[in-house]
């Protein structure tokens, strides 16, 4: 009996023994395995993020509303996220469809126009309203906090990063204008549904195109003239080919940075709070700020070009205009109920922006 117990004590060292080199290998490999995977981890590939943009990085637009947002984020987010944009519409060049490629993930970020897509932004309409906003920077502002408040219909589907409205514009044609009655039965490119009404009321005939189409139907002689706010005049080429300048000082043109809201919450929260960082009122400020100084000086220099002629408006087109001005907010309140109280939040907001200045 004691020389099987032996021969089983044996039999049981042994497997044991084994077993505990077999482990003691399994430990081994795991650990070389996780040594190996090491360098992986630590150089693992930023979250990189399409954005869509319809024209030039050496656009204004991108310079001033775009680039600031883009440099701070992959500066602060580096090797956590980084934004990768496709220009001159390597994506897509049709403003009308920015807002469809970011909110089917095609893109995750685009610069939208709203008035391209009216149907689906018709409450920004409200900020295109002539002769309510003192300067681009109130506009802008306002646009910025509507948004935050979910006041406007369109947005539901996109975490908003900016929200701008231009300077005025105004209308540079290859022919002479120097009166509000030199724009009767002239062709004129508009940006919106806005202008369109205004220049109607006018006498003139408004043509609703998008920015990056206007030089061409100019030279086609499609059209007489277009409105443009003076920091894009030479960006998209209107002024290579109209040397005629008449400050009108129309509404501004609304647009949005908009990401995809699912993309957006999908991300890490520490990407997500350095993109809300760059985001809103310091995106807002820095790209109107921009575009301030940029019209002044495009203003000047027309004014300084002989072969230009830049027209004001007279006392009395100044009130004729206001006048007109007036009747179009009117008339666009009065289409709606939900109108009506847009215009009422806005002159609130103003209100609340005035009283802060």
């Amino acid at each position: 009996m004691d020389c099987g117990g032996n021969h089983a004590f044996h039999a049981i060292y042994i497997i044991a023994s084994k077993m505990e080199k077999f482990m003691y290998n399994a430990l081994v490999r795991c650990a070389l395995f996780a040594f190996v995977l090491l360098p992986c981890v630590a150089t693992a590939e930023p979250i990189k993020l399409k954005f869509s943009f319809f024209t030039s990085d050496r656009s204004n637009i991108y310079q001033n509303s775009i680039k600031p947002f883009v440099d701070a984020v992959n500066d602060e987010g580096k090797g956590l996220i980084e934004i990768n944009v496709s220009f001159s519409g390597a994506i897509s060049a049709v403003q009308a469809q920015q807002p469809q490629l970011v909110a089917d993930d095609t893109a995750d970020m685009a610069l939208i126009v709203p008035a391209q897509s009216p149907d689906r932004f018709a409450d920004s309409a409200v900020m295109e309203l002539p002769g309510i906003y003192r300067n681009a920077r109130e506009a802008s502002l306002v646009f910025t906090r509507l948004i935050e408040a979910n006041a406007l219909e369109g947005y539901k589907d996109f975490f908003v990063i900016g929200a701008f409205v231009s300077g005025p514009e105004n209308i540079h044609s290859r022919k002479p204008i120097a009166t509000i009655e030199d724009l009767k039965g002239l062709t004129i490119r508009t940006n919106n549904e806005t202008e369109a009404a205004v220049l109607a009321k006018i006498g003139a005939i408004p043509v609703l195109l998008p920015i990056n189409q206007a030089t061409d139907a100019i030279n086609r002689n499609k059209i007489d003239a277009a409105t443009f706010p003076p920091s894009l005049l030479f960006d998209f080429g209107i002024g290579r080919v109209a040397n005629y300048h008449f400050l009108m000082l129309l509404g501004g043109v609304p647009t949005a940075l908009i990401m995809n809201r699912t993309k957006f919450a999908s991300l890490p929260p520490t990407a997500q709070a350095i993109i809300r960082k760059y985001s809103g009122q310091w995106l807002a400020e820095r790209s109107v700020a921009a575009f301030d100084t940029l019209d002044e000086q495009v203003l000047e220099q027309l004014k300084s070009d002989p072969r230009r002629q830049v027209s004001v408006l007279s006392a009395v087109d100044l009130e004729n205009t206001q006048r007109i001005f007036a009747s179009v907010v009117e008339d666009w309140a009065a289409m709606s109920p939900h109108n009506r109280e847009l215009v009422a939040l806005v002159r609130s907001e103003i209100k609340t922006l005035r009283s802060s200045n």
